[in-house]
């Protein structure tokens, strides 16, 4: 008797399209989480709290442009909206960050991913890629919104425009540093579980408990504690930031303007190397 196996054809179609190989794998993933965190093909659940949030922001955007055109005085800078809307995008952040790797770990999906050319950095930067997008959409498009009603209601002409312009930028700039920031800290404390529910718990607890810490250094005698109390929280680190960076928040920095900007860069670089690590020791099982 023949051992020689034998493949039988059933009439299963050949692929002969092209193989997209890595990049499109990020990209995928990219897309499909970047609709996750609004809730994109998800139930109507899933859709309430993210756009609930951006919701709230248009109306707070609005609201300063009609107030604006009113009263011909800005009374919301660029900078100054993004801090305000902190706590909302703390929670849309505690929301979001499970969505897009708590559930992975939960339903054990992370095995198929890598056992595809898709290496753990590729998850990362896509992850990563698809949070700071939501995070910097919900706070772009309102301020979009408040640049029309600005360009719109000068009185300067073109020249009225460009200063409007000149303010939106360093304003998106200042939102993507937002971005940037919120997004590594909520995806590291998500991916350290695969509980949802701890994971949201987890990321509203780093940013609002670090805050009396900034307020018992703020009521030190010593005015070089006072100067670097912001360092002691995420959310007081970015208002520092954008006050050295020429913003108006009434906050005394000294001369430590360029501590807080160099302790948000590595603050960001430590959650983005923390993650990658955390995912290659994932893929190595």
């Amino acid at each position: 008797m023949s051992e020689a196996g034998v493949i039988h054809d059933i009439g299963y179609q050949r692929y002969e399209g092209p193989r997209l190989g890595r990049f499109a794998m990020q990209q995928a993933l990219y897309v499909h989480g970047l609709r996750a965190a609004f809730g994109l093909g998800r139930s109507a659940k899933a859709k309430i709290f993210p756009w609930l949030v951006f919701g709230i922001m248009l109306l707070v955007a609005v609201i300063a442009a009609a107030v604006r055109s009113v009263i011909g005085e800005t009374i919301l800078t660029y900078t100054q909206f993004t801090v305000q809307m902190n706590f909302l995008i703390i929670f849309f952040a505690a929301i979001v960050a499970p969505q897009l790797v708590s559930r992975d770990l939960r339903a054990g999906t992370l095995p198929l991913y890598f056992s595809r050319p898709l290496r753990a950095a590729d998850y990362v930067i896509a992850k990563y890629a698809a949070m700071v997008s939501a995070v910097w959409l919900l706070l772009g498009v309102p301020q979009f919104i408040m640049f029309l009603g600005g360009a719109f209601t000068t009185k300067d002409g073109f020249k009225g425009v460009w200063n409007e312009l000149g303010d939106l930028l360093p304003g998106w700039g200042f939102s993507l540093l937002c971005a940037l920031m919120f997004a590594g800290i909520s995806l590291l404390v998500a991916s350290l579980t695969g509980k949802q529910a701890f994971a949201a718990g987890g990321i509203v607890a780093v940013f609002l408990v670090t805050t009396p810490i900034v307020g018992v250094l703020s009521s030190l005698p010593s005015t070089t504690a006072n100067q670097l109390a912001f360092l002691a929280s995420p959310p007081f680190l970015l208002i520092a930031v954008g006050q050295w960076m020429g913003g108006d928040f009434e906050i005394e920095l000294g001369r430590f303007g360029p501590v807080y900007g160099i302790e948000a860069v590595s603050l960001i670089v430590a959650c983005l190397l923390i993650l990658l690590a955390r995912y290659r020791k994932v893929a190595s099982l």
